[in-house]
């Protein structure tokens, strides 16, 4: 019988090696008996150190498992012949790159271990993070500069040193699969992923009670699943209890990708958590180290970028404080593309080209705008009660964004105004004690602005909302009574076709993608905010014949991961062998997508209030990778637009256009004076 080994060492067991992490006696039902006395027997805990397995763990009886081996703390190799120079060479590299400690900071090692063609400003944030003695790091790159590498590189480099086992990476739905990928196929290291169906295939492999969140050091799971009960529940679980010491922190390192998601809404004068970022807040106190990663940390008001930073290092920020220039710098890492040179001084990056497509509006569109205009003035005049004044601006606000994207999605969403006003007097039957009040209110509609990773809720959300504040409305006046019906007539017409925005968009499609009717090897990305608009913009598409043959495919919320792994390698291969030309895709599509192989053109449907948002559908294309020299931007402004604007045109003339643009330039300027680049 072999005796128990020693904590550390090396042993085979069941044809696979594992070293050995813990010993203890243990005395078991059943155990044999030989002449009446019970054998001694130990619970022998294993960590698994194959390729294919790092990391997973085994516990056995040490005394009743069958050939295992035991190798010796000293063993060397048996000698059978001598080795050629330059494999010694090798074996001697190897063990020098493989003694560095965690006092060593002068010597990398990840990026030798790593199947990637590093760039020379991605050896930042590890050489940072190795100097820190907690790494907090906010890594704050341009789209598409490679952060998902650079978290790389951190996370291997902290193993390698012994300062990191336990990695938890947190990022949106859509993007786990592409983590695990790359982590697996650039840096060696197996992933898995929590979710519905992993926790399945545990509790029946290992019974009900077990608990997915250490089953393995190395995991892999989405902000939204994360924050459900059953999961947020069962992470708790693993957490120490009320009275019980933090430390040892119970994992390591926590990578949350896109983190501007899990930032709380800023949009009043102070942020308000949202479910991602009391979850987040809840995980923080118990990791080691911390990496937040989004090119797009600040979303233009500075109560929600502090409580950003909060969350990453509770010890040099604090929310609704102005944070200090020099602690910014040491935590936060923030390069953009136009700063990226090659050695000779060359621009690393394609230059980017924004181009304006221009839209006739006619008669009909610009009375539908006319009416919406006076449909607001009208409901905002005379609105003395807080809540009612929320709701009300909230409601016009979406209607008017709706109205901006297509006709379809403001039908949509007029409809369930006015089916909620129709119903509010009955409603209104009931004590004023069932109000909400305006922080209420406020919360249940932050939740709609809240980043959802599947549109159909998003949609559901949405109209629900409008359907909540719309009953809080005051009865509607004879004008405005007719100007609803003014406006529905309308959006039911126009639904029903192209309008003029539309019809540009197929006019250009065919004489940039589809030339005299001819496929080119010209691909586009078509972004717009709303799935409505997705779905109308796709039967357009189709009746004019550019849905066959696969040449249009479509990104949103709530696809299963299969497909939109497949949409994607699809949109990445090269022209010759796939035939998509047209990528018609939402928001939720927008963040951590690699697009950039075989197209260079992208077009924003409509352009969103958030800059942030538009920034992160622009870095689906324009990032490392982009084959071509320049990448072009396209959207769409109003024919007379410059012509009114050079022309001195009055402020009210603009109104549609120019809200939006200086919504975003007022949210550009304060990024600016924060971040210091935007």
């Amino acid at each position: 019988m072999v005796s128990p080994p020693d904590q550390g060492q090396l042993v085979d067991v069941r044809q696979r090696r594992y070293v050995v992490t813990g010993v203890q006696k243990a005395t078991l039902p059943g155990s044999p008996l030989i002449q009446g006395i019970q054998t001694a027997q130990h619970l022998v805990t294993l960590t698994s150190v194959e390729d294919d397995a790092l990391g997973e763990e085994l516990q056995v009886v040490w005394e009743l498992e069958p050939g295992v081996y035991v190798h010796e703390k000293t063993e060397l190799p048996k000698p059978t012949g001598f080795d050629a120079p330059e494999r010694l060479d090798a074996f001697l590299d190897a063990v020098r790159w493989g003694a560095a400690s965690s006092a060593d900071i002068r010597t990398l090692q990840a990026p030798f271990r790593s199947g990637i063609d590093i760039e020379d400003y991605q050896l930042d944030p590890v050489v940072r993070a190795i100097q820190m003695p907690r790494v907090n790091l906010l890594i704050a790159d341009d789209v598409g500069l490679g952060k998902t590498i650079e978290a790389g590189l951190v996370a291997q480099e902290l193993i390698i040193r012994h300062r990191c086992r336990r990695i938890l990476i947190v990022c949106p739905s859509a993007l786990q699969i592409q983590w695990r990928d790359q982590m697996r196929d650039k840096f060696g290291l197996d992933f898995r992923i929590v979710d519905s169906a992993l926790m399945k295939d545990l509790r029946r492999q290992r019974g009900i009670h077990v608990n997915p969140w250490i089953h393995f050091p190395r995991l892999i799971t989405s902000i939204d699943f994360l924050k459900r009960d059953r999961p947020l529940r069962l992470f708790r679980e693993v957490l120490p209890a009320e009275g019980e010491s933090l430390y040892p922190r119970r994992f390591d390192l926590l990578i949350v990708d896109e983190a501007h998601n899990v930032a709380p809404s800023g949009s009043g004068q102070y942020a308000i958590d949202s479910q991602r970022t009391a979850t987040i807040r809840l995980l923080v106190p118990h990791f080691e180290h911390k990496l937040f990663l989004t090119a797009t940390p600040h979303n233009g008001y500075p109560e929600s970028f502090t409580a950003l930073l909060e969350l990453l290092d509770a010890q040099r920020f604090a929310r609704g404080v102005e944070p200090d220039r020099n602690q910014l710098q040491v935590v936060m890492v923030r390069r953009l593309k136009q700063e990226m040179q090659n050695w000779d001084g060359s621009p690393m990056f394609p230059g980017r080209k924004l181009e304006a497509i221009a839209v006739d509006y006619p008669q009909t569109e610009r009375q539908a705008h006319a009416a919406l205009k006076r449909y607001t003035e009208l409901r905002t005049k005379g609105v003395d009660d807080n809540v009612e004044k929320y709701a009300t601006e909230f409601v016009l606000k979406l209607l008017k964004k709706r109205l901006f994207s297509s006709p379809q999605a403001f039908l949509t969403t007029l409809t369930q105004h006015q089916e909620s006003l129709s119903t509010a007097r009955r409603r209104q039957t009931s004590s004023l004690s069932a109000k909400p009040t305006e922080g209420i209110l406020r919360r249940q509609l932050e939740q709609v602005e809240e980043e959802f990773a599947d549109d159909e809720v998003y949609e559901a959300a949405t109209d629900e909302s409008v359907g909540n504040t719309s009953r809080l409305f005051r009865v509607l006046t004879a004008e405005e009574q007719s100007l609803l019906k003014e406006m529905l007539n309308w959006a039911e017409s126009a639904s029903r076709q192209p309008d003029a925005k539309a019809t540009q968009l197929l006019n250009w499609i065919n004489e940039t993608i589809r030339p005299n009717r001819q496929w080119s090897n010209e691909r586009v990305i078509i972004f717009t905010e709303y799935r409505a608009t997705q779905k109308w913009l796709y039967n357009l598409m189709a009746s004019e014949g550019l849905v066959q043959g696969d040449r249009l495919m479509t990104l949103y919320g709530g696809m299963n991961s299969d497909d939109r792994e497949a949409v994607k390698a699809a949109f990445q291969a090269h022209p010759d062998v796939s035939p998509v030309r047209i990528l018609l895709a939402t928001d939720a599509a927008s963040e951590g997508l690699d697009l950039q192989n075989f197209c260079s053109r992208l077009i924003h449907y409509e352009i969103p209030w958030n800059p942030n948002r538009m920034e992160q559908r622009n870095g689906r294309v324009d990032r490392h990778g982009q084959r071509s020299t320049e990448v072009k931007i396209y959207h769409f402004v109003g024919k007379d637009y410059q012509e009114q604007a050079t022309s001195g045109a009055r402020p009210g003339d603009l109104e549609g256009d120019l809200e939006f643009l200086m919504r975003a330039a007022l949210k550009v300027n304060t990024i600016r004076e924060d971040l210091g680049k935007v």
